[in-house]
């Protein structure tokens, strides 16, 4: 299929009993996991009950997509300050120009000089 290969049809005598070889171990898997009688037993619900299993099955569809918007928006929202690095280096400069600054005026204070 992937290399230009025609799609095998299940009535070509060539694909035939690969399909049905197939078909017949997946009914086995399905038999063994018991996933036939949950399959069936859903089909069941669903044939009864055909408003709520599609409430349901659309409350899931509706709740999925609404929390991927919520998602989305809390990502699209959170947004860490990216600073450069020259903002970066006259910040920290300014730091240590205030503190310098605060030594200078404890000196300044400490000899009775204003």
């Amino acid at each position: 299929m992937l290399f230009g290969e025609q799609m095998p049809d299940k009535n070509d005598p060539k694909y035939k009993e690969r399909y049905e070889r197939d078909v017949d171990a997946g009914r086995k898997f399905a038999k063994a996991t018991r996933i036939d009688k949950a399959a069936a037993k859903v089909q069941g619900f669903a044939n009864t009950h055909r408003t709520l299993f599609l409430a349901i099955i659309f409350g899931f569809v509706i709740g999925g997509l609404a929390w991927n918007v919520y998602r989305l928006t809390v990502v699209c929202r959170y947004q860490p300050s990216r600073r450069t690095a020259t903002e970066m280096q006259d910040s920290l400069l300014r730091e240590r120009h205030k503190t310098l600054q605060k030594i200078e005026m404890r000196e300044n204070k400490a000899d009775g000089t204003r």
